[in-house]
């Protein structure tokens, strides 16, 4: 048997340049794109697009800027060479412009844009180099070292910068192969997204974009020429958010209100390590009701070509067309975050759970700037389209997403005071009012006496109106038992994951050891021995063990069970908070948590139990969260209740990031909409302010340096001592 040996190169295929630039280049508009980007790379201070369509059947694409060019060496040893590491190596340019290329990729879009490739680079010293490709070449020749590429270079004195020439033969049955007024629309749409704000200072903003087309009109008049700028609707902002979040996750948020005279409130954030490195934020909202619209064409949103005010309808399309927050590197967009229809954000999602406060992706234009590759851990997918879906991609947006409720509670916070008074929605109040005859009772005896009733006659139909707004009282006290039951079985849902924690345990117990109690029963049976008692024994006494950590679980739970509310009765206060405080022991054991009471041995109270166990319920919930969100190193819950003369006085704290002066200020922690939890559904402090209005409590929350700061207090009255 002979043996084969030698030594081979790898010869790609002459197809190769087709699969790195259709494969990897996500569209023509991505194309496009490229072909800026290496106009900004060779430091030029423009870039000009021109689609020539005056030639039947053919349209001609010409991209040409004012760089520094290329010499004849740079054509063989780095344009002309598929991957080159020339931008890695060099990562910003002889002007000091970062980089955006890196993959020595980019230029092969041209593949995409025609069918053949003309570019004319002229460098400093006036020395032109002219390549022509054909791209069908590279289907007829199985090998890329086969394929032979025509160069010519001469000194010609001519202006550094490079001229890009593509045609294409356009196929009525293919529409790739064409540019349409409607195709050029959403060039334009890519470019104008493509210049972040003026505070990116990584991008030079003086490089501009130029569009031109000849042959799409009849009239020259009518032919786009025009310098890309970013979309007026940018400025005209009702609410905004923008900073800087070092690695460390700390730095000060700038939260801006243009609603009525600006107003401007610096916000110190901390997050923690990112995992993302350092990020720049810029996040602009448009409130999108009619009110909104028309203030935001007030304040001066005019079409860009006629110069008048736009309608309302108008307005609306054009945020439709431009809303969506972008992810940018080097200046420049990662396609296609940022697009309306890629909610990378998951925006809508939340704002479906919580529409009153939360924000959708239609009502807002936004750019977060990352660092590099080697510092963020944010890595571009090769096909350019988007950011790899790893952990430190999860990490920016869970950290874009905080960022952006720091604006969503500031701005329900101001939509609240505008448009609904702080404690008339109280729902007990509600209802109250809506059975109340008083009003009524007045109005009819003012009317009988003044039309000379009789007062006996009066006193009748007074005493209808009191009839039936007695009967109606029965009808409030049903509704006010359904609605406390319905709000039990929403706190329930808070403490889901506790169940699981518990019952998990004893769960697995019984799938593990019911098998062997089975085959030790019958091996028992057929050959009984102490050996196989014992492990009988062992078994049976684990299953009672388990089983009695179920019926302890239950037992905690059912204080909070669906079943009918009973009447008011008297209760001893402090056992129902002990009760709440024993549905977490198990988490509060996990989690390392020092909780501690000061109250009285024993403190009888009228009212529903069930309410009170609620309120302590959803109090501790909370600050298990909040706790756990900041990773406070001591986790501590105190509660104090002290009884001095007519007034019972609770005091509850915890050792986590406390709440905010202007959430204080407004009680707008107790608002049903709002929830400062990034998912949360905002019912569990309103819940509990509830229950303890059934009570007769009141329920505030304190400002407090050390964490957060609840109180109850309730007054006797006469009839109640």
């Amino acid at each position: 048997m002979v043996k084969y040996q030698a030594m081979k190169n790898i010869r790609p295929a002459g197809r190769h340049l087709f699969t790195i630039g259709e494969d990897l280049i996500q569209d023509k508009y991505a194309a496009i794109v490229e072909l800026v980007k290496n106009s900004y790379d060779a430091d030029s201070s423009d870039v000009t697009i021109i689609f020539d369509k005056r030639q039947e059947e053919k349209i001609t694409i010409t991209i040409e800027d004012h760089g520094h060019g290329m010499t004849l060496a740079d054509v063989e040893k780095k344009w002309l060479v598929p991957s080159t590491d020339n931008k890695l190596r060099g990562r910003t340019s002889p002007k000091g412009r970062i980089m955006q290329g890196k993959k020595g990729i980019g230029r092969y879009a041209a593949n995409i844009l025609g069918d053949d490739l003309l570019m004319e680079t002229t460098n400093e010293e006036g020395e032109t180099t002219t390549v022509y490709i054909d791209w069908e070449m590279f289907f007829r020749h199985e090998y890329l070292d086969q394929v032979e590429i025509l160069i010519e270079s001469e000194y010609t004195g001519k202006p550094s910068g490079t001229i890009l020439v593509m045609n294409r033969i356009i196929d009525i049955n293919d529409v790739n192969r064409d540019w349409s007024i409607s195709d050029i629309d959403s060039l334009r749409f890519e470019l104008k997204k493509l210049i972040p704000p003026q505070t990116d200072s990584t991008y030079d903003h003086s490089f501009l974009m130029k569009l031109k087309t000849y042959g799409y009109f009849d009239s020259d008049e009518y032919e786009i020429n025009e310098e890309i700028s970013p979309y007026p609707i940018r400025e005209l902002y009702d609410y905004r958010i923008s900073g800087q979040i070092d690695k460390q996750g700390l730095g000060t948020l700038k939260f801006e209100n243009k609603k009525i005279a600006k107003i401007e409130e610096e916000i110190d954030f901390n997050f923690g390590p990112t995992n993302c490195g350092a990020i720049n934020v810029d996040i602009r909202v448009y409130d999108r009701d009619r009110d909104g619209i028309e203030q935001l064409i007030r304040r001066g949103l005019k079409d860009e070509i006629s110069g008048n005010y736009v309608s309302n309808i108008e307005a609306r399309r054009l945020l439709n067309e431009v809303n969506g927050i972008g992810v940018y590197r080097n200046g420049f967009r990662i396609r296609p975050l940022g697009n309306p229809e890629n909610d990378w954000l998951k925006l809508n999602e939340q704002r479906v759970q919580n529409p009153s406060m939360k924000i959708g992706s239609n009502q807002v234009i936004g750019y977060v700037h990352i660092e590099s590759e080697e510092k963020s851990g944010l890595e571009e997918k090769s096909a350019r389209d988007g950011l790899k879906n790893n952990d430190h991609y999860k990490s920016l947006r869970f950290l874009t997403q905080k960022i952006i409720l720091e604006l969503e509670k500031r701005r329900f916070s101001y939509r609240r005071k505008m448009t609904k008074p702080s404690m008339e929605n109280k729902i007990e109040k509600e209802i109250d009012r809506l059975y109340d005859y008083s009003a009524l009772e007045n109005n009819v005896s003012n009317f009988l006496n003044k039309s000379g009733i009789p007062n006996d006659q009066v006193e009748v139909v007074k005493s209808f109106i009191a009839k039936e707004a007695e009967q109606k009282n029965e009808v409030v006290e049903s509704i006010r038992k359904t609605v406390a039951i319905y709000q039990g079985q929403a706190t329930i849902g808070k403490i889901v994951n506790i169940v699981l924690h518990e019952g998990r345990r004893p769960l697995n117990y019984f799938k593990n050891q019911i098998p062997n109690l089975k085959f030790w029963m019958e091996r028992n049976i057929s050959d009984p021995s102490d050996a196989t008692q014992e492990k009988v024994l062992q078994i049976t006494q684990g299953i009672t063990e388990n089983s009695n950590s179920f019926v302890t679980l239950f037992n905690k739970l059912d204080p909070l069970s669906s079943k009918r509310k009973t009447t008011k009765n008297i209760f001893d206060l402090p056992k129902a908070i002990l009760k709440a405080i024993d549905i977490f022991s198990f988490e509060f054991e996990l989690k390392g948590i020092d909780i501690s009471c000061e109250m009285p041995s024993v403190l009888d109270f009228y009212g529903w139990e069930q309410d009170v166990i609620t309120i302590f319920t959803n109090l501790i919930d909370n600050s298990l969260y909040w706790m756990d969100s900041v990773k406070v190193e001591e986790k501590r819950i105190k509660i104090i209740v002290t009884n001095v003369e007519k007034n019972i006085q609770i005091d509850y704290f915890d050792s986590g990031p406390g709440i905010e002066k202007y959430l204080l200020d407004d009680a707008l922690i107790f608002d049903p909409d709002f929830s400062a939890k990034s998912e949360g559904s905002g019912l569990g402090l309103p819940i509990s302010g509830e229950a303890a209005d059934r009570n007769g409590f009141s329920l505030t929350a304190l400002e407090n340096e050390t964490g957060a700061h609840f109180r109850l207090d309730f007054e006797y009255n006469d009839e109640e001592e």
